[in-house]
């Protein structure tokens, strides 16, 4: 089986605390540090593996990816564009981070500002939250009815129907933590002074909702999890199983493409360097 299969969101899934801190692959099954470095090696290499892959996959100039992360706030989305991502060629990738939507935004359907930003051919686009915050928030917090939540969802089952049908792979990763977790590390960030940089007093209004955005989550889910882009959903109370999931899956995505250089050009081997 493979490591995507083993993480594919199932059928009738519930979030559950437990789950998060499920460890699948790799050696850190326990607390060693030993097994923990072990991992981090391996997603080391995956990460280069993964860098390796890029430049056939830009050379082809035929495929697209769109790596969309999402998750409650502290599951790690910028770790794991760091760990898994750190090493592409900032010509051939480039990460985009959604905020709140402006007021020339909101003025626009919801995917307006999402669309211009999804890849172009031999381009690695990484989503740093995604064009489901504008379900996901807005639901939890009233904004929307069950009935323009459910537009939403088709809308964007349409959205990413057609970007994969004109050549976008699109990998959803859900980065799963535990409601103990997250508070263990907003408090880190609060005892750190270099890392209040990264609080956001919002994080603490959010996390009161945190029953309501498990169920909106687990919706999500369900609602967009199509053949054409499945949804994956990783075990993140361990940042080095996080890593090393999402690093796994997209190198087996990259290489079940088996993808190789574009014909040389003949014409060339006859030039002459002056």
């Amino acid at each position: 089986m493979s490591v995507a299969e083993q993480f594919h969101v199932p059928a009738n899934f519930e979030l559950k605390d437990a789950d998060a801190s499920r460890k699948l692959i790799g050696s850190s099954t326990g607390q060693k540090s030993e097994d923990k470095q072990a991992d981090k090696l391996q997603t080391a290499a995956l990460a280069e593996q993964i860098s390796g892959l890029q430049e056939v996959f830009a050379a082809n100039h035929d495929h697209k990816l769109l790596v969309i992360l999402q998750g409650m706030d502290t599951s790690g989305k910028d770790g794991t564009v760091k760990s898994v991502f750190g090493q592409l060629h900032p010509l051939g990738a480039r990460t985009v981070a959604f905020k709140a939507p402006s007021q020339a935004e909101k003025d626009r359907d919801f995917l307006w500002r999402v669309h211009k930003e999804v890849p172009g051919k031999g381009e690695i686009v990484i989503f740093n939250r995604s064009h489901y915050e504008d379900v996901l928030i807005s639901k939890v917090h009233g904004w929307i009815d069950d009935a323009e939540c459910e537009r939403r969802y088709a809308h964007i089952r349409d959205f990413e129907r057609m970007l994969v049908e004109t050549g976008t792979i699109v990998l959803k990763f859900f980065l799963h933590i535990s409601n103990a977790e997250q508070k263990e590390r907003l408090e880190e960030r609060l005892a750190d002074p270099d890392k209040h940089w990264k609080f956001d007093q919002q994080d603490l209004a959010e996390r009161v909702h945190w029953e309501a955005y498990q169920r909106a989550y687990e919706k999500a889910l369900a609602a967009t999890d199509t053949p054409e882009a499945l949804w994956y959903v990783v075990p993140s109370d361990s940042k080095t199983q996080r890593n090393l999931v999402i690093a796994s899956i997209v190198d087996e995505r990259l290489a079940s493409l088996n993808l190789k250089y574009p014909p040389g050009n003949l014409e060339y081997s006859k030039l002459i360097v002056e």
